[in-house]
Parts: structure tokens; C-alpha cells; sequence
């Protein structure tokens, strides 16, 4: 899909490779300690049921693949763990899950999913002095103004988006629709969308809203379809995402359709089967299904060497990558202890690579990456970027 596939990425100085990191197998012992001499435990609420359960599940899923084969590597360090809760992808079930997380003691929250979730769970973080690493979300709110506890491994929303709508107007489709849940995830992206736009002197020329976790997408199609757009830009899970294009086209919409990352690539193909052909999603981790870069390799052989219980995708990539700059930031902590060693772990981590993809995190920039690149479904439940 070599016409849409564009990467952003900071300045060269910035993403200057500074040459592969250490994988699992030689990561240095760390030092810190939680919970036990050699304990530690990550704290993660997120959805493991419900409309966007399989976010939860994969994320949850890769993280844990490369925790169990870090663990395995060598006595005398401690041992990474993760304590899951379902929050169902609602707000007041991840502020009642993060409450009992920290009165739990975990080391630090790790791996939440989505934004509404993370925008009710990032105060009490914060406000009890406890990291709040890799949340699989890219809006700016958890981002902006900076907060110390804070670490995000992917790029935001906004620069998806804009990517998106540099694709679409480069293809000459400028009749965009915005297509958005209607809660914080779906208000970031729509934002992210609206000054993309703005900045090529457009605007979205009719926007339709979905509750979140559920599918009743019927008033935001006669909505947008009466607008007669090109392109629709959706902001939502996959459930309700796959329910929209199939209600659109039935309705006779024939335009593309642009999803964020957050919709989950393999779930939305998996819902959508062969009606998925053609439909674009924004990524923020490499192809997994490519071994084109070494760090997919080295997915691909954690899958096969952890039995293959984990299924390539997005989301598990996502959440390995996340692992890893777990393992990094406690690497990077040296003598230091305790969480603010984490923390100063993580910012020592600088312009690095993980085989290949980009990180960079210091004391004043809590966001370890800014790649983006476009991908398409096939309809046969692949993705060609």
C-alpha cells in the first residue's frame, strides 16, 4: 500500500538511533524492589469485556509474552507481574479498580485501555505519586499539560489524524466526515480531525456521534450519508466502527473509511470480514505481520518460542513494546529505588531504539514515540501497510 504509507517522525537529532537496546535476554538485573525483594507488580485496569474487550485482551496478552520470557532469563533480579482488573471500558469501574490498585501498593499502573478510562484514572495517579506507564490511548488531554507521573509509548491521535488527512487530501478527497463516539475518545479524535483540516482551510462537512459500547450507529448514518462526503474519519471501538460501515454502505454511502488505531485493526477485520477490504486504519507500531523490521522479528520469535498462545496483531505488539519500555525504564534505574527510580529510569532511556523503532523519552518529553503509518484490510483478515 505504498501510496498510503507515510511515517512521521521529530527531528533527526531526536530520532537518532542510538543503536538496538538490550532484548529480554540480556536486560541488566534491576534493582529496584515493590511489594517483596523479588516482586514487582504493575497494576493494570482495562477492558477484558464488552465492546472493545479484545483491545484489553491483546494489549494484556503481549505485554504478558514479554514478562514471562524477561522473568525466565536469569535468577536475582525481580520478577515483572501484572495484575489485571475488567473495567469494561467505563469510566467509573477504571476509577473504582485504580483506587483498589493503589491501596494495593503496586509498583505503577500500567496498559490502560482507552481514553475516557485513562482520563478518570490519571488524577488518582497522580495524586498518589504513581507512575501511569504506556495507557493505549493518543489524546492530548492525558498529555498536555505534562505531568510527571505520566509515560506514553505511542504517538497521539493528533498526529494520526493528520496523517489521515494529509492521505485524503492528497488523494483529492476533501468532502471529510467525522464519525465519533461521543465521550473524551471520540472528542479527541474529532479535534485532532477538525484542525487537520483546518490547517487546509476545510472543514468536516457533517459529524455523527455512537454511546460508547454500544452499536447504534443508525441517526449518525442518515446524518453523515445526507452530507454526501468522500471520506469518513471514524473515532470509535470496532464494534460500533464495523456496525457504521455496514449501515453506511446499505444506505448507499460508496466513500472510504479512516479509522484511528484505537479501533483495533484485527478486531475490526475479524468483525468486518470480506466488507473490510478497503478500509484504512492509522497504526502507531509496526506491521506485526511484516518481518520487514527487527523488532516484528522479534515478536514473531517470542510467539513461537511462548507456544504461539499469543495471536500477531497490533494491539499484542503494542503491548509488548510496552513491556519492553517497562524493562527498559527499571535497566536504566541503576541504583536508584523505589518508583522514582522507575522514573528516572524511564527518562535516562534518551534516543534509543527497539530494534528498529524509535523511542525517545527524557526528563521533560514523557512520549517515547512519534511514528505513524497507514495501513489497509484486505477483507481477508490481513493488513497491508
Amino acid at each position: 500500500m505504498t501510496h498510503h504509507t507515510t511515517s512521521i517522525r521529530r527531528g533527526l537529532t531526536r530520532r537518532a538511533f542510538a543503536g538496538g537496546v538490550a532484548g529480554a535476554a540480556t536486560l541488566a538485573v534491576p534493582v529496584l524492589r515493590a511489594q517483596s525483594s523479588n516482586r514487582i507488580v504493575l497494576g493494570q485496569s482495562a477492558a477484558f469485556t464488552g465492546a472493545a474487550a479484545q483491545l484489553g485482551i491483546q494489549f494484556h496478552a503481549g505485554a504478558k509474552l514479554f514478562f514471562d520470557q524477561y522473568n525466565a532469563q536469569g535468577s536475582g533480579r525481580a520478577r515483572v507481574e501484572i495484575e489485571q482488573m475488567d473495567d469494561g471500558y467505563e469510566p467509573d469501574r477504571c476509577a473504582e479498580n485504580t483506587q483498589k490498585l493503589l491501596d494495593k501498593d503496586v509498583f505503577a499502573l500500567f496498559g490502560y485501555i482507552g481514553t475516557p478510562t485513562s482520563v478518570a484514572a490519571l488524577p488518582l495517579a497522580t495524586k498518589a505519586e504513581m507512575p501511569f506507564i504506556a495507557p493505549f490511548t493518543g489524546a492530548m488531554s492525558l498529555r498536555q499539560p505534562f505531568n510527571r507521573m505520566a509515560f506514553h509509548l505511542r504517538a497521539s491521535y493528533n498526529d494520526e489524524t493528520e496523517l489521515i488527512v494529509k492521505n485524503l487530501v492528497n488523494l483529492g478527497l476533501t468532502r471529510v466526515a467525522v464519525f465519533h463516539q461521543n465521550d473524551a475518545y471520540g472528542k479527541a479524535g474529532l479535534d485532532g480531525t477538525v484542525l487537520a483540516l483546518a490547517s487546509r482551510g476545510l472543514k468536516p462537512v457533517a459529524t455523527g456521534t455512537v454511546e460508547r459500547n454500544t452499536v447504534d450507529v443508525a441517526a449518525a448514518v442518515a446524518t453523515i450519508n445526507a452530507a454526501n462526503p468522500q471520506a469518513v474519519v471514524q473515532i470509535s471501538a470496532y464494534k460500533s466502527c464495523a456496525a457504521y460501515i455496514r449501515a453506511a454502505r446499505k444506505a448507499g454511502f460508496g466513500g472510504s473509511f479512516y479509522n484511528v488505531s484505537f479501533v483495533g485493526t484485527q478486531a475490526l477485520a475479524d468483525e468486518l470480514g470480506k466488507e473490510g477490504a478497503g478500509v484504512v486504519v492509522s497504526q502507531v507500531v509496526p506491521n506485526p505481520f511484516s518481518t520487514a523490521k527487527p523488532i516484528t522479528r522479534e515478536f514473531r520469535d517470542a510467539i513461537s518460542q511462548g507456544g504461539n498462545k499469543v495471536q500477531a496483531n497490533f494491539s499484542s505488539l503494542e503491548g509488548y513494546l510496552a513491556a519492553r519500555l517497562v524493562a527498559e525504564g527499571l535497566r536504566r534505574a541503576g541504583g536508584r529505588s523505589g518508583r522514582d527510580g522507575l522514573i528516572s529510569g524511564l527518562e535516562a532511556i534518551g534516543d534509543t531504539s527497539f530494534e528498529g523503532y524509535a523511542i525517545a523519552l527524557g526528563p521533560k518529553d514523557h512520549v517515547a514515540s512519534s511514528f505513524v503509518e497507514l495501513s489497509m484490510l484486505t477483507g481477508d483478515g490481513k493488513v497491508r501497510t
